[in-house]
């Protein structure tokens, strides 16, 4: 193993709080206590007594409220993440083919699911190089077009936008946008996202906005021959979620904490708060980049940089492995790029429990470390 230079940062270049993760995500300290403090009215109930359905009752009229939702939008949750969601839409949203925008790890990982999806037609992927971006484009063949709101791997944002005259169900994964990123909800039919990024929880949840017509179709195919997987089955989450409850348990403290965290961003000025904290952050974070002689932003359309998930490319001759590693010996941790990448690279999250003063300290951190290296 390489050994790690030894580099003490001055005092006055420690964040607040040095948690920069692009997910898990920073939890809030209060979040944290205000779970111990339930003691035995909550962890290790029944997840179908009062206790643990009034914490999901909780999150979903919470959501709502952030999102002034319309009222014929449904929020459905289920168990297993984001991955277990692709799963579930392969069986109980998509009828035929889907279409799929392409630009990261995570945006092919979906369009891979369908591929490999006995059931479904050959699915139509248009792919960009990473660091771009792409659009949807209407077919009369798609009856479900996914896209992707924020690309966690590479930092690159996309607009939710559906084809002009496509007729099928537009599936956005809003992972790492969602309560950090707005969205026009006439736009899409399911925004589907996991609590472990800007929502400041755990992973292991899912979340999906439903529009009527995401719900009619779940219906339909529930109503057909297809045989679902009942774990995947997107009518018995619905059906639970109804009830404030999922099928089978969840993890309670997940759902406390994504509760918590959203009645935190209600009380300090809702989504519009939670968006200029992240703008702010990412803004600190691309200006540097961009006026620094030993980095730059690797998207290099800014009309498409990420708010909420910054990527940064270091010059050559400054490895972004052993900054990272420097930094966490100094408490600033989880500043690593995607490795899939394989980029000189360190990526930061903005979400909104982040400071964006703590965001401006690791800028003069980094530059610190560099000019030592």
């Amino acid at each position: 193993m390489t050994s790690i230079p030894d580099i003490q940062l001055p005092t006055d270049l420690i964040p607040g709080d040095g948690r920069f993760g692009s997910g898990p995500s920073k939890v809030l300290i209060p979040s944290l206590t205000a779970l111990a403090a339930t003691g035995d009215t909550l962890m290790g109930t029944s997840h179908r007594r009062p206790a643990v359905r009034d914490v999901v009752g909780a999150v979903r009229d919470g959501l709502r409220a952030l999102y002034d939702l319309p009222e014929d939008h449904e929020i459905l949750l289920g168990n297993g993440g984001a991955t277990a969601f692709w799963d579930a839409a392969a069986f109980g949203l998509i009828e035929n083919r889907s279409q799929h925008v392409s630009i990261g790890e995570f945006s092919s990982k979906f369009a891979k699911v369908t591929t490999g999806a006995p059931h479904l037609a050959e699915p139509d992927v248009i792919e960009a190089p990473y660091g771009t971006g792409a659009s949807l484009r209407p077919d009369a063949s798609i009856d479900a077009y996914a896209l992707i709101h924020n690309e966690t791997s590479t930092g690159v944002q996309l607009s939710v936008a559906r084809p002009a005259g496509a007729t099928g169900l537009v599936l956005v994964d809003g992972t790492s946008a969602a309560g950090a990123v707005a969205v026009d909800h006439s736009e899409y039919d399911v925004y589907y996202f996991s609590p472990q990024k800007a929502f400041g929880a755990d992973g292991g949840l899912w979340l999906a906005v439903c529009s009527p017509a995401a719900i009619e179709r779940i219906e339909t195919l529930d109503a057909s021959p297809r045989w679902i997987p009942p774990f995947l089955s997107l009518q018995v989450a619905l059906d639970n979620s109804r009830k404030n409850q999922t099928n089978n348990t969840p993890a309670i403290g997940t759902l406390y904490l994504l509760a918590q965290q959203i009645d935190m961003m209600l009380a300090k000025g809702g989504l519009d708060w939670a968006i200029d904290r992240s703008e702010t952050s990412s803004t600190t974070l691309y200006d540097w980049a961009e006026a620094s002689d030993i980095a730059g932003p690797f998207v290099s359309d800014p009309a498409i940089r990420s708010t909420t998930t910054v990527t940064i490319d270091l010059v050559d001759e400054i490895s972004a492995d052993t900054v990272e590693a420097v930094l966490r010996v100094n408490g600033l941790v989880d500043t690593f790029g995607y490795r899939k990448l394989g980029r000189n690279q360190l990526r930061v999250a903005c979400f909104p429990n982040v400071d964006p003063d703590d965001v401006a300290l690791l800028t003069r951190a980094i530059e610190y470390v560099a000019v030592r290296l």
